[in-house]
């Protein structure tokens, strides 16, 4: 098993809460990764919801289901039966000894308030993203803890080539399509997943009409990757209605497909955007939607938006096991200052990044990060644009370009 670096966290959460919930897109290697905890350090049971009499069992009587199991348990698909929450949340007041549930999702109980609201307080939520590039080159010290750091940042080994940074965003992260060795074989699995995410995820979510519509809006989704979302342009290309659409697009993000980039404000200027990005959970899956094979194919107008997806997707995974607890937001004036990646930790420092899809940089790609230094002063710790270069050159004593390698 390839080590995922949001083990430590787990091991940490599971070793003073009650109940732990790892959740995250279906195929992302959750069901992996509780079986091997399971198996190796908690000794406990494992129990999948997606087996038909365990599911019934659940559904039919919670509370006379929990009470059969002892020890440290793990449930797996929970989603499936929402009426488990309700039971487990007595189980863990009646006992609240640590680890005793290690649960896995395909679904953000977070955006399912009936279930988040029911172990509110008793339960940590730690998210499992398809692989991150340092997982699969087993890379040390996270970029995100090093741009928080006061080093002069440097790639942690020999940067990759461009059409090695390009191939790696078009192949994604998901485990099943890292080990699979051609690019049609790849496109034979996202196609059989997104049918699989339609017909099962969703269906079981949402009572929902016009099922066939979602791999359509996926396709356009994929299309306007880190762009502002526009729902009056996005309805009329759907021929929806906005709440029709919001509805679709809720279901989207719970199943962790599409993923919201919010606006970030530090009073900067008035006439701030406030519109999130969108961006998907996997670049792999953005290329098959955009009909992109390989890394040297890819169209010159689509480079830009994948790496920047690539960028934000890959500081997103990281910000889930960093010691620098971070939050991620993009920052976009009206006059047209902008700032790809704005990171902010607990304290209110600000990292910006800036992504360039070249293979060089000019002082004139930092003036946005520029901007935000002079008005955040010392809250500015850093801003850094990744490129598809090689060198790690510094603009000045808090500006520098880095190879999107250095990831």
């Amino acid at each position: 098993m390839i080590r995922r670096n949001i083990s430590k966290s787990l091991a940490e959460a599971m070793a003073d809460t009650p109940v732990v919930l790892l959740h995250g897109a279906r195929q992302t290697g959750k069901t992996t990764l509780a079986r091997w905890y399971s198996e190796n350090i908690s000794g406990g049971r494992y129990l999948t919801l997606d087996d038909a009499t365990v599911l019934a069992a659940a559904t039919e009587d919670p509370a006379g289901f929990l009470s059969g199991l002892e020890g440290a348990v793990v449930l797996d698909e929970v989603q499936r039966a929402p009426a488990l929450f309700p039971a487990i949340k007595a189980a863990v007041d009646r006992d609240r000894r640590p680890g005793r549930f290690l649960l896995t999702g395909s679904a953000n109980v977070l955006l399912l308030p009936n279930l988040s609201e029911s172990l509110a307080g008793r339960m940590e939520i730690l998210t499992l993203w398809p692989f991150a590039a340092s997982e699969l080159t087993a890379a040390k010290a996270p970029f995100v803890d090093r741009v928080f750091s006061g080093d002069i940042l440097a790639p942690s080994r020999a940067a990759e080539s461009r059409w090695e940074v390009l191939q790696r965003i078009t192949v994604g992260g998901f485990p099943e399509v890292v080990s699979r060795k051609t690019a049609r074989r790849r496109s034979v699995w996202f196609g059989s997943y997104i049918t699989t995410i339609l017909q099962r995820d969703v269906r079981d979510l949402a009572n929902i009409e016009q099922l066939a519509l979602l791999p359509r809006i996926l396709g356009l989704l994929a299309a306007r990757s880190t762009c502002l979302m526009n729902y009056a342009e996005l309805s009329r290309s759907l021929g929806l209605s906005q709440s029709t659409l919001k509805r679709y697009l809720a279901l989207l993000e719970t199943t962790f497909l599409v993923q919201p980039l919010p606006p970030w404000s530090a009073n900067l200027g008035k006439r701030l955007v406030k519109s999130p990005k969108i961006t998907l959970c996997d670049t792999g899956l953005m290329a098959y939607l955009l009909g992109v094979e390989s890394g040297s194919d890819i169209p010159q107008h689509l480079i830009g938006p994948l790496v920047e997806n690539y960028v934000v997707m890959e500081l997103r995974k990281q910000a889930g096991w960093s010691e620098t607890r971070v939050t991620l937001h993009h920052f976009r004036e009206r006059t047209g200052k902008e700032v790809d990646v704005v990171l902010e930790n607990g304290a209110g420092q600000v990292v910006g990044v800036e992504v360039k899809a070249a293979g060089t940089v000019t002082r004139n790609d930092f003036k946005h990060l520029g901007f935000m230094r002079d008005h955040l002063g010392d809250r500015f710790l850093r801003g850094v644009v990744l490129y598809l270069g090689t060198e790690t050159v510094s603009f000045g004593a808090t500006l520098q370009a880095v190879p999107v390698g250095a990831l």
